[in-house]
Protein backbone atom coordinates (compact mmCIF):
# COMPACT_ATOMS: atom_id res chain seq x y z
CA UNK A 1 0.00 0.00 0.00
CA UNK A 2 1.30 3.91 -1.12
CA UNK A 3 2.20 5.55 1.59
CA UNK A 4 -0.45 8.41 2.19
CA UNK A 5 2.03 11.46 3.14
CA UNK A 6 3.95 10.56 -0.08
CA UNK A 7 0.85 10.43 -2.08
CA UNK A 8 -0.08 13.87 -0.83
CA UNK A 9 2.80 15.24 -0.90
CA UNK A 10 3.07 13.90 -5.22
CA UNK A 11 -0.48 15.49 -5.70
CA UNK A 12 1.53 19.21 -4.32
CA UNK A 13 4.20 18.33 -6.79
CA UNK A 14 1.62 18.57 -9.05
CA UNK A 15 -0.39 21.66 -8.15
CA UNK A 16 -3.28 19.24 -7.91
CA UNK A 17 -6.36 19.59 -5.09
CA UNK A 18 -5.42 16.29 -2.99
CA UNK A 19 -8.28 13.97 -3.14
CA UNK A 20 -8.78 11.75 -0.32
CA UNK A 21 -8.66 7.53 -1.09
CA UNK A 22 -8.67 5.59 1.96
CA UNK A 23 -8.71 7.02 5.15
CA UNK A 24 -10.27 9.71 5.47
CA UNK A 25 -8.02 11.28 8.66
CA UNK A 26 -4.72 10.57 6.83
CA UNK A 27 -5.84 12.04 3.38
CA UNK A 28 -8.20 15.17 4.11
CA UNK A 29 -6.10 18.53 4.90
CA UNK A 30 -4.82 18.74 8.64
CA UNK A 31 -7.80 20.97 9.97
CA UNK A 32 -6.01 21.75 13.59
CA UNK A 33 -2.69 22.55 12.34
CA UNK A 34 -3.98 25.31 9.69
CA UNK A 35 -6.43 26.74 12.31
CA UNK A 36 -3.55 27.01 14.41
CA UNK A 37 -1.80 28.86 12.03
CA UNK A 38 -4.12 31.09 10.84
CA UNK A 39 -4.38 32.23 14.21
CA UNK A 40 -0.74 32.25 14.92
CA UNK A 41 -1.19 34.95 11.38
CA UNK A 42 -4.33 36.48 12.07
CA UNK A 43 -5.19 35.20 9.15
CA UNK A 44 -9.05 34.89 8.25
CA UNK A 45 -11.35 33.37 6.46
CA UNK A 46 -12.17 29.26 5.72
CA UNK A 47 -12.37 28.94 1.71
CA UNK A 48 -11.25 26.18 0.30
CA UNK A 49 -9.01 27.40 -1.97
CA UNK A 50 -6.66 28.79 0.58
CA UNK A 51 -6.88 26.36 3.13
CA UNK A 52 -5.44 24.41 0.36
CA UNK A 53 -2.31 27.16 -0.08
CA UNK A 54 -2.04 26.75 3.44
CA UNK A 55 -1.96 23.03 3.45
CA UNK A 56 0.64 23.12 0.63
CA UNK A 57 2.87 25.74 2.39
CA UNK A 58 2.99 23.36 5.71
CA UNK A 59 3.83 20.27 3.87
CA UNK A 60 6.88 21.75 1.85
CA UNK A 61 8.01 23.88 5.23
CA UNK A 62 9.84 20.53 5.99
CA UNK A 63 12.24 20.50 2.79
CA UNK A 64 14.50 22.87 0.83
CA UNK A 65 12.77 22.99 -2.56
CA UNK A 66 12.17 26.35 -3.83
CA UNK A 67 8.42 27.88 -3.51
CA UNK A 68 7.34 30.70 -6.01
CA UNK A 69 3.90 32.24 -4.89
CA UNK A 70 1.36 34.10 -7.31
CA UNK A 71 -1.30 35.75 -6.82
CA UNK A 72 -2.81 39.45 -7.03
CA UNK A 73 -1.16 42.24 -5.39
CA UNK A 74 -3.05 42.99 -2.52
CA UNK A 75 -4.11 39.38 -1.85
CA UNK A 76 -1.46 38.69 1.43
CA UNK A 77 0.97 36.28 -0.84
CA UNK A 78 4.08 37.67 1.78
CA UNK A 79 2.72 35.18 4.71
CA UNK A 80 3.24 32.51 3.19
CA UNK A 81 6.83 32.53 3.13
CA UNK A 82 6.74 33.24 6.60
CA UNK A 83 4.92 29.98 7.51
CA UNK A 84 7.02 27.69 5.64
CA UNK A 85 10.09 29.21 7.53
CA UNK A 86 8.79 29.08 10.43
CA UNK A 87 7.61 25.90 10.37
CA UNK A 88 11.05 24.58 8.69
CA UNK A 89 14.62 23.34 9.97
CA UNK A 90 15.90 26.89 9.13
CA UNK A 91 13.53 28.31 11.73
CA UNK A 92 16.41 29.34 13.41
CA UNK A 93 18.69 30.41 10.66
CA UNK A 94 17.98 34.26 9.55
CA UNK A 95 14.73 35.64 7.29
CA UNK A 96 15.49 37.97 5.10
CA UNK A 97 12.18 39.70 2.81
CA UNK A 98 13.78 41.84 -0.36
CA UNK A 99 11.25 43.89 -2.68
CA UNK A 100 12.85 43.41 -6.25
CA UNK A 101 10.66 46.29 -6.99
CA UNK A 102 11.80 48.80 -4.81
CA UNK A 103 15.45 48.02 -5.68
CA UNK A 104 16.84 50.08 -8.39
CA UNK A 105 18.35 48.19 -11.95
CA UNK A 106 21.82 49.58 -11.15
CA UNK A 107 22.21 48.22 -7.82
CA UNK A 108 20.39 44.95 -7.83
CA UNK A 109 23.39 42.76 -8.49
CA UNK A 110 24.91 44.29 -5.30
CA UNK A 111 22.22 44.22 -3.04
CA UNK A 112 21.54 40.59 -3.82
CA UNK A 113 24.97 39.09 -3.98
CA UNK A 114 27.31 41.96 -2.40
CA UNK A 115 30.42 44.35 -3.91
CA UNK A 116 34.01 44.47 -3.19
CA UNK A 117 35.90 47.59 -1.97
CA UNK A 118 36.09 49.81 -5.20
CA UNK A 119 33.92 47.77 -7.54
CA UNK A 120 32.02 50.60 -8.41
CA UNK A 121 31.61 54.94 -7.45
CA UNK A 122 30.61 55.02 -4.00
CA UNK A 123 31.97 51.16 -3.07
CA UNK A 124 33.93 52.85 -0.39
CA UNK A 125 34.24 49.30 1.66
CA UNK A 126 33.17 45.51 0.85
CA UNK A 127 29.52 44.83 1.64
CA UNK A 128 27.98 41.48 1.87
CA UNK A 129 24.46 41.14 -0.01
CA UNK A 130 21.65 39.59 0.95
CA UNK A 131 22.53 35.86 -0.33
CA UNK A 132 25.53 35.58 2.12
CA UNK A 133 23.74 37.20 4.89
CA UNK A 134 20.90 34.75 4.59
CA UNK A 135 23.34 31.86 4.66
CA UNK A 136 21.38 28.39 7.06
CA UNK A 137 18.19 30.73 6.67
CA UNK A 138 15.51 31.77 3.73
CA UNK A 139 15.34 34.76 1.20
CA UNK A 140 11.62 36.01 0.09
CA UNK A 141 11.84 37.57 -3.08
CA UNK A 142 8.65 39.80 -3.43
CA UNK A 143 8.08 41.24 -7.14
CA UNK A 144 10.47 38.70 -8.50
CA UNK A 145 9.36 39.14 -11.88
CA UNK A 146 10.95 43.10 -11.68
CA UNK A 147 14.60 41.72 -11.88
CA UNK A 148 16.95 42.52 -14.43
CA UNK A 149 17.69 39.54 -16.83
CA UNK A 150 21.61 39.42 -15.86
CA UNK A 151 20.27 39.17 -12.10
CA UNK A 152 17.95 36.73 -13.46
CA UNK A 153 21.29 34.96 -14.42
CA UNK A 154 22.94 35.19 -11.09
CA UNK A 155 20.17 33.98 -9.17
CA UNK A 156 19.52 30.75 -11.64
CA UNK A 157 23.28 29.72 -10.44
CA UNK A 158 22.58 30.20 -6.90
CA UNK A 159 19.13 28.01 -7.07
CA UNK A 160 21.48 25.60 -9.52
CA UNK A 161 24.85 25.42 -6.92
CA UNK A 162 24.49 27.79 -4.31
CA UNK A 163 27.35 29.59 -6.11
CA UNK A 164 27.55 33.44 -6.38
CA UNK A 165 30.28 36.17 -7.11
CA UNK A 166 30.16 39.50 -5.77
CA UNK A 167 30.44 42.58 -7.61
CA UNK A 168 33.78 43.96 -8.27
CA UNK A 169 35.23 40.04 -7.81
CA UNK A 170 36.57 36.73 -9.30
CA UNK A 171 36.06 34.85 -6.15
CA UNK A 172 33.25 32.12 -6.13
CA UNK A 173 31.09 32.24 -2.58
CA UNK A 174 28.79 29.48 -1.37
CA UNK A 175 25.79 29.93 0.62
CA UNK A 176 22.92 27.42 1.63
CA UNK A 177 19.00 29.62 1.38
CA UNK A 178 16.34 28.31 1.00
CA UNK A 179 14.59 30.77 -2.01
CA UNK A 180 11.12 31.62 -1.97
CA UNK A 181 9.67 34.20 -4.48
CA UNK A 182 6.34 35.73 -5.15
CA UNK A 183 4.83 37.84 -7.84
CA UNK A 184 1.44 39.35 -9.50
CA UNK A 185 2.79 39.23 -12.97
CA UNK A 186 1.64 36.58 -15.66
CA UNK A 187 4.81 34.79 -15.54
CA UNK A 188 3.79 32.79 -18.58
CA UNK A 189 3.13 36.06 -20.87
CA UNK A 190 6.41 37.40 -19.45
CA UNK A 191 8.25 34.38 -20.64
CA UNK A 192 6.45 34.64 -23.81
CA UNK A 193 7.62 38.65 -23.97
CA UNK A 194 11.14 37.66 -23.19
CA UNK A 195 10.98 39.53 -20.00
CA UNK A 196 11.49 36.34 -17.36
CA UNK A 197 13.67 33.45 -17.90
CA UNK A 198 11.81 29.65 -18.37
CA UNK A 199 14.57 28.18 -17.04
CA UNK A 200 14.44 30.29 -14.04
CA UNK A 201 10.52 30.10 -14.02
CA UNK A 202 10.90 26.07 -13.49
CA UNK A 203 13.64 26.35 -10.83
CA UNK A 204 11.49 29.04 -8.92
CA UNK A 205 8.38 27.18 -9.27
CA UNK A 206 9.36 23.52 -8.01
CA UNK A 207 6.16 23.88 -5.77
CA UNK A 208 3.76 26.91 -6.76
CA UNK A 209 1.32 28.33 -4.59
CA UNK A 210 -1.23 29.96 -5.67
CA UNK A 211 -3.46 32.63 -3.52
CA UNK A 212 -6.84 33.51 -4.56
CA UNK A 213 -8.17 37.27 -5.03
CA UNK A 214 -10.59 38.42 -2.56
CA UNK A 215 -13.36 37.99 -5.07
CA UNK A 216 -13.05 34.45 -5.27
CA UNK A 217 -13.40 33.93 -1.46
CA UNK A 218 -16.65 35.89 -1.40
CA UNK A 219 -17.40 33.96 2.16
CA UNK A 220 -14.72 35.69 3.94
CA UNK A 221 -15.49 39.42 2.96
CA UNK A 222 -17.23 40.18 5.52
CA UNK A 223 -15.57 38.87 8.24
CA UNK A 224 -12.38 40.46 7.17
CA UNK A 225 -14.14 44.09 6.91
CA UNK A 226 -15.74 43.47 10.70
CA UNK A 227 -11.98 42.53 11.79
CA UNK A 228 -10.34 45.58 10.28
CA UNK A 229 -13.39 47.84 11.48
CA UNK A 230 -12.94 46.17 15.20
CA UNK A 231 -9.08 46.27 15.32
CA UNK A 232 -9.14 50.10 14.05
CA UNK A 233 -11.99 51.12 16.59
CA UNK A 234 -9.86 49.30 19.42
CA UNK A 235 -7.14 51.03 18.14
CA UNK A 236 -8.26 54.63 18.41
CA UNK A 237 -10.95 54.29 21.25
CA UNK A 238 -13.91 54.61 18.55
CA UNK A 239 -16.95 52.24 18.82
CA UNK A 240 -17.05 50.00 15.90
CA UNK A 241 -19.14 50.61 12.67
CA UNK A 242 -21.79 47.89 11.63
CA UNK A 243 -23.21 47.21 8.06
CA UNK A 244 -26.80 47.16 7.15
CA UNK A 245 -27.63 43.54 5.18
CA UNK A 246 -27.47 45.79 1.97
CA UNK A 247 -24.57 47.25 2.89
CA UNK A 248 -22.83 43.56 3.16
CA UNK A 249 -24.61 42.36 0.35
CA UNK A 250 -22.70 45.24 -1.83
CA UNK A 251 -19.24 44.58 0.10
CA UNK A 252 -19.88 40.92 -0.79
CA UNK A 253 -20.42 41.50 -5.08
CA UNK A 254 -17.80 44.71 -5.42
CA UNK A 255 -14.71 43.22 -7.26
CA UNK A 256 -12.26 44.32 -5.05
CA UNK A 257 -9.42 45.21 -7.41
CA UNK A 258 -7.46 45.98 -4.40
CA UNK A 259 -7.60 42.47 -2.60
CA UNK A 260 -7.44 42.93 1.12
CA UNK A 261 -5.25 45.89 1.12
CA UNK A 262 -8.38 47.74 -0.20
CA UNK A 263 -10.91 46.26 1.67
CA UNK A 264 -8.71 46.92 4.93
CA UNK A 265 -8.37 51.14 3.79
CA UNK A 266 -11.99 50.77 2.74
CA UNK A 267 -12.80 50.04 6.59
CA UNK A 268 -10.22 52.26 7.80
CA UNK A 269 -11.68 55.45 5.92
CA UNK A 270 -15.47 54.81 6.85
CA UNK A 271 -14.55 53.90 10.25
CA UNK A 272 -12.94 57.68 10.68
CA UNK A 273 -15.02 59.54 8.32
CA UNK A 274 -18.73 58.46 9.02
CA UNK A 275 -20.36 59.64 12.23
CA UNK A 276 -23.05 57.33 11.91
CA UNK A 277 -21.64 53.91 13.33
CA UNK A 278 -24.35 51.87 11.15
CA UNK A 279 -23.62 52.46 7.45
CA UNK A 280 -25.99 51.33 4.92
CA UNK A 281 -25.49 50.82 1.03
CA UNK A 282 -25.73 54.26 -0.39
CA UNK A 283 -22.93 55.38 2.44
CA UNK A 284 -20.97 52.42 1.32
CA UNK A 285 -21.25 52.91 -2.32
CA UNK A 286 -19.25 56.23 -1.94
CA UNK A 287 -16.02 54.54 -0.67
CA UNK A 288 -16.07 51.92 -3.44
CA UNK A 289 -14.70 53.37 -7.07
CA UNK A 290 -17.15 53.10 -9.62
CA UNK A 291 -16.95 49.51 -11.27
CA UNK A 292 -16.20 50.05 -15.39
CA UNK A 293 -14.55 47.17 -15.90
CA UNK A 294 -16.56 44.56 -13.71
CA UNK A 295 -15.94 41.52 -16.75
CA UNK A 296 -12.00 42.50 -17.24
CA UNK A 297 -9.48 40.83 -15.82
CA UNK A 298 -7.38 42.59 -13.16
CA UNK A 299 -4.32 43.93 -14.74
CA UNK A 300 -1.29 43.83 -13.71
CA UNK A 301 2.63 44.89 -14.20
CA UNK A 302 1.58 48.73 -14.18
CA UNK A 303 -0.28 51.50 -16.07
CA UNK A 304 0.34 52.31 -19.31
CA UNK A 305 -0.43 55.04 -21.67
CA UNK A 306 -0.29 54.80 -25.45
CA UNK A 307 0.16 57.14 -28.18
CA UNK A 308 -3.63 56.59 -29.31
CA UNK A 309 -5.11 57.82 -26.05
CA UNK A 310 -2.92 60.52 -26.11
CA UNK A 311 -3.65 61.55 -29.42
CA UNK A 312 -7.48 61.34 -28.71
CA UNK A 313 -7.45 63.16 -25.64
CA UNK A 314 -5.12 66.24 -27.50
CA UNK A 315 -8.00 65.74 -30.59
CA UNK A 316 -10.77 65.72 -28.07
CA UNK A 317 -9.80 68.66 -25.92
CA UNK A 318 -8.67 71.21 -29.37
CA UNK A 319 -12.03 70.84 -30.22
CA UNK A 320 -13.72 71.45 -26.92
CA UNK A 321 -10.96 74.69 -26.27
CA UNK A 322 -12.54 75.28 -30.49
CA UNK A 323 -15.96 75.73 -29.33
CA UNK A 324 -15.37 77.52 -26.35
CA UNK A 325 -12.98 80.06 -28.58
CA UNK A 326 -15.78 80.39 -31.27
CA UNK A 327 -18.36 81.20 -28.80
CA UNK A 328 -16.40 84.33 -27.74
CA UNK A 329 -15.44 85.37 -30.91
CA UNK A 330 -19.08 85.25 -31.96
CA UNK A 331 -19.24 87.56 -28.69
CA UNK A 332 -16.85 90.11 -29.86
CA UNK A 333 -18.51 90.19 -33.16
CA UNK A 334 -21.38 90.95 -31.78
CA UNK A 335 -20.39 93.52 -29.41
CA UNK A 336 -18.68 94.92 -32.41
CA UNK A 337 -21.84 94.95 -35.01
CA UNK A 338 -23.72 96.75 -31.92
CA UNK A 339 -21.01 99.47 -31.93
CA UNK A 340 -21.65 99.84 -35.60
CA UNK A 341 -18.13 98.81 -37.14
CA UNK A 342 -18.85 97.00 -40.38
CA UNK A 343 -17.82 93.25 -39.95
CA UNK A 344 -16.75 91.43 -43.45
CA UNK A 345 -16.10 88.00 -42.70
CA UNK A 346 -13.38 86.88 -44.70
CA UNK A 347 -12.94 82.98 -46.28
CA UNK A 348 -10.57 82.83 -43.29
CA UNK A 349 -12.88 83.45 -40.55
CA UNK A 350 -15.55 80.66 -42.12
CA UNK A 351 -12.62 78.24 -41.74
CA UNK A 352 -11.74 79.04 -38.06
CA UNK A 353 -15.43 78.23 -37.67
CA UNK A 354 -15.59 74.98 -39.41
CA UNK A 355 -12.30 74.00 -38.30
CA UNK A 356 -12.13 70.47 -35.88
CA UNK A 357 -8.59 71.99 -34.50
CA UNK A 358 -8.78 73.98 -31.39
CA UNK A 359 -7.99 77.89 -31.21
CA UNK A 360 -7.72 80.40 -28.46
CA UNK A 361 -7.48 84.10 -28.79
CA UNK A 362 -3.96 84.09 -29.51
CA UNK A 363 -4.56 81.64 -32.54
CA UNK A 364 -7.38 82.97 -33.48
CA UNK A 365 -5.45 86.18 -34.57
CA UNK A 366 -2.74 84.41 -36.26
CA UNK A 367 -4.65 81.83 -38.32
CA UNK A 368 -6.70 85.44 -40.07
CA UNK A 369 -3.75 86.31 -41.26
CA UNK A 370 -3.28 83.03 -42.94
CA UNK A 371 -3.88 81.76 -46.67
CA UNK A 372 -6.78 80.03 -47.38
CA UNK A 373 -4.37 76.80 -48.54
CA UNK A 374 -4.56 75.98 -44.41
CA UNK A 375 -8.07 74.27 -45.33
CA UNK A 376 -5.85 71.50 -46.74
CA UNK A 377 -3.50 70.30 -43.81
CA UNK A 378 -3.93 67.51 -41.95
CA UNK A 379 -5.66 67.42 -38.77
CA UNK A 380 -1.92 66.57 -36.98
CA UNK A 381 -0.41 69.31 -39.23
CA UNK A 382 -2.71 71.46 -37.77
CA UNK A 383 -2.12 70.28 -34.05
CA UNK A 384 1.68 70.49 -34.77
CA UNK A 385 1.27 73.98 -35.95
CA UNK A 386 -0.82 74.77 -32.93
CA UNK A 387 2.06 73.36 -30.52
CA UNK A 388 4.36 75.33 -32.34
CA UNK A 389 2.80 78.41 -31.25
CA UNK A 390 2.28 78.21 -28.48
CA UNK A 391 5.32 76.99 -27.64
CA UNK A 392 6.97 80.32 -29.04
CA UNK A 393 3.94 82.26 -27.35
CA UNK A 394 5.21 80.70 -23.87
CA UNK A 395 9.03 80.88 -24.92
CA UNK A 396 9.36 77.58 -25.09
CA UNK A 397 8.17 76.80 -21.00
CA UNK A 398 5.78 73.87 -21.54
CA UNK A 399 3.71 74.19 -18.48
CA UNK A 400 2.05 77.23 -19.25
CA UNK A 401 1.96 76.09 -23.09
CA UNK A 402 0.92 72.51 -22.06
CA UNK A 403 -2.27 74.61 -19.68
CA UNK A 404 -3.10 76.75 -22.87
CA UNK A 405 -3.55 73.70 -24.99
CA UNK A 406 -5.52 71.98 -22.15
CA UNK A 407 -3.28 68.75 -21.90
CA UNK A 408 -0.68 67.46 -19.76
CA UNK A 409 2.59 68.68 -19.60
CA UNK A 410 3.84 64.72 -20.04
CA UNK A 411 1.93 64.33 -23.15
CA UNK A 412 2.99 67.86 -24.73
CA UNK A 413 6.49 66.52 -24.07
CA UNK A 414 6.43 63.39 -25.88
CA UNK A 415 4.74 65.55 -28.86
CA UNK A 416 7.26 67.57 -28.96
CA UNK A 417 9.86 64.56 -29.08
CA UNK A 418 7.83 62.74 -31.79
CA UNK A 419 7.88 65.96 -33.91
CA UNK A 420 11.30 67.67 -33.40
CA UNK A 421 10.12 70.66 -31.63
CA UNK A 422 12.78 70.65 -28.40
CA UNK A 423 14.28 73.97 -30.36
CA UNK A 424 11.39 76.08 -30.63
CA UNK A 425 11.95 79.18 -28.29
Amino acid sequence: MVDTKILKFCHILLNLPFLKEGDAQDLTFNKMEIQSIKQRYNIIGDDPQLNHALDTALQVASTDLSVLVTGESGVGKEVIPQIIHNNSPRKHGPYIAVNCGAIPEGTMDSELFGHEKGAFTGAIETRKGYFEVANGGTIFLDEVADLPMATQVRLLRVLQSGEFIKVGSSKVQKTNVRVVAATNVNIQVAMQQGKFREDLYYRLATIPISIPALRERKGDIYLLFRKFAVEFADKNHIPPIKLTRDAQLLLTEYRWPGNIRQLKSVAEQISILETDREIDDNTLSKYLPTQTNLNLPVLTGGAYETNFMNDRELIFTMIGNLKKDIEHLKSRISSLSAQGVAMNQSPAMNHIQESKSPVNEYIIHEELQEDEQEDNLSIQDKNIELIKKCLKKHGGKRRPAAKELGISERTLYRKILEHGLKDIK
